[in-house]
């Protein structure tokens, strides 16, 4: 798809490179010290949003079981759900690098289901990459074979809510953060072009990123890593829960909306909506002309 125009038609602003992002883009751009910008979307209209507006990778994160359809947490979305949002974030989007999260139990069984999984969000929603969490070397390897990118996913990782008793940072010991640094240079080795941390001390993600040759993008992880990613829903104020320790909350969107709906409906209460301008009439007949 060109870009050519992307700009002058309202899309990424002004200074931002209309060049469409792919995965070797941001290897370049952690060659170069240029900082990752990455969004969780999970429909057509905030996709687009986030996407004019610059980001350079926008991950359809399991995430949306949570903030979009009210589960406990990201353990309960399938396969077809995630299908389903990737390719409306697809359709949206025209810059950015459109990564999809496999949902649990779509790479569990085996390197072979994994694979058939990653080949239908590619091949069906058009994803250009997907992320598993884990120190998933052997997947990894596979999916690079497959010409499908990968971006990993290390140190909190929610779909292991369970073994870690709860959403804990992990790696805070001298001994964890040398292993949690091996598994991200494993799966670099396998192929994986970059890799999450979330939810571990900022020393260790420092090192990591350091010594890495693919980008780290952080989530709770500090700021030396390569890129850095946010939930929608949390910088806006979207979630319905306490926000965790590293987000930052860029605008009160639940406060917008609220203030927009109670309007509509003291309006309608009111009958002060619609208006007579808002309002259809029947056609006026022409007047009749004499002969």
């Amino acid at each position: 798809m060109s870009l050519t125009n992307f700009s002058a038609a309202g899309g990424v602003p002004a200074g931002i490179p209309a060049t469409k992002i792919t995965m070797p883009t941001l290897t370049e751009m952690k060659r170069q010290l240029k900082p990752i910008s990455a969004l969780t979307a999970y429909d057509y209209a905030t996709a687009r949003l986030v996407d004019e507006t610059g980001i350079d990778m926008i991950l359809v994160g399991d995430s949306l079981a949570m903030v979009v359809m009210g589960h406990e947490n990201t353990l309960a979305i399938t396969v077809d759900e995630m299908l389903h949002h990737t390719r409306a974030v697809r359709r949206a989007v025209r810059r950015a690098l459109v990564v999809a999260d496999m949902p649990f139990g779509s790479y569990h069984g085996s390197v072979a289901e994994g694979v058939a999984n990653a080949i239908r969000f590619v091949k069906e929603a058009g994803a250009e990459a997907v992320k598993i969490e884990g120190p998933r070397v052997e997947l990894v390897a596979a999916l690079t074979e497959a010409e499908i990118p990968v971006v990993a996913h290390l140190g909190l990782t929610p779909q292991s809510v369970h073994r870690m008793g709860g959403y804990r940072v992990q790696a805070r010991t001298a001994d964890a953060a040398k292993q949690l640094k091996a598994d991200a240079m494993a799966l670099a080795e396998a192929g994986a072009g970059a890799v999450v941390l979330e939810g571990v001390p900022r020393e260790a993600a420092a090192a990591i990123t350091a010594e890495l040759p693919v980008p780290t993008i952080g989530i709770g992880a500090g700021p030396e890593c390569d890129g850095q990613i946010l939930v929608f829903h949390d910088l806006v104020n979207l979630s319905f829960s306490p926000a965790a320790k590293f987000v930052r909350r860029y605008a009160d969107a639940a406060g917008l909306f609220r203030s927009a709906i109670e309007h509509y409906r003291e309006d309608v209460e009111h009958r002060a909506f619609p208006s007579d301008a808002e309002s259809y009439h029947l056609q006026k007949q022409p007047l009749a002309v004499n002969s």
